[in-house]
């Protein structure tokens, strides 16, 4: 094997872990916020050595960003992507709440939601990873009122301030999330009947 070959197979070994390690470090912050994480918590929790884990990651930051862009990868592969098959407007916007829901009572992530956990614990700290997050969270805003702009433009829904309405949805299901995990049952179906208000023609 030459040299170049063995140099390949270390670098897709090395994306590949630290995929792996991202993905767990989801899983934790979901649970304990960002900041429980800590590179050698990860490297006992998946059987790794340390100074591996920050061969891969040089920093928590780094490692607090990886876990943001993991979040926002699986999200979207499990929530928007199967929403945008449907047609634009109230049945996107439907798909995408029930794909929320399915998200949060699965859950995709151990903790329930990532941004419930960590945006409260960044939204004073300004730097790389509160900006991560809310461009996230903004990004997940845009994709709620573009949709409610499409049902009001096209008589689907009453005329409503498209932005309004995002956030509204946005905290129920926010607030959903933390019922969920509570063990509250009925927030499902509050979360339901609130968006079939919102969406009343």
């Amino acid at each position: 094997m030459n040299d170049a070959a063995v140099t390949d197979g270390r670098l897709v070994r090395g994306a590949r872990t630290r995929r792996t390690v991202a993905r767990h470090a989801v899983d934790v912050a979901s649970l304990e916020g960002l900041n429980g994480l800590s590179l050698g918590r990860l490297a006992g929790d998946l059987g790794l050595s340390k100074s591996g884990i920050q061969t891969l990651f040089r920093t928590k930051e780094n490692l607090q960003l990886a876990a943001v862009e993991s979040a926002a990868e699986q999200f979207a592969e499990a929530v928007v992507a199967p929403a945008l098959i449907e047609p634009p407007g109230v049945t996107r916007l439907r798909a995408l709440i029930e794909r929320w829901i399915v998200y949060v009572e699965t859950p995709l992530f151990t903790g329930g939601c990532f941004w419930a956990a960590n945006l409260p614990e960044f939204d004073s700290r300004p730097g790389p990873v509160r900006d991560a997050l809310f461009r996230q969270h903004d990004e997940w805003l845009s994709v709620l009122a573009g949709e409610l702009r499409h049902a009001a433009g096209a008589g689907e829904i009453a005329e409503l301030d498209a932005d309004l309405a995002a956030f509204q949805i946005d905290a129920v299901l926010m607030s959903a999330n933390t019922a969920l995990r509570a063990g509250d049952t009925g927030a499902v179906a509050k979360v339901r009947q609130v968006i079939g208000g919102l969406l009343a023609r």
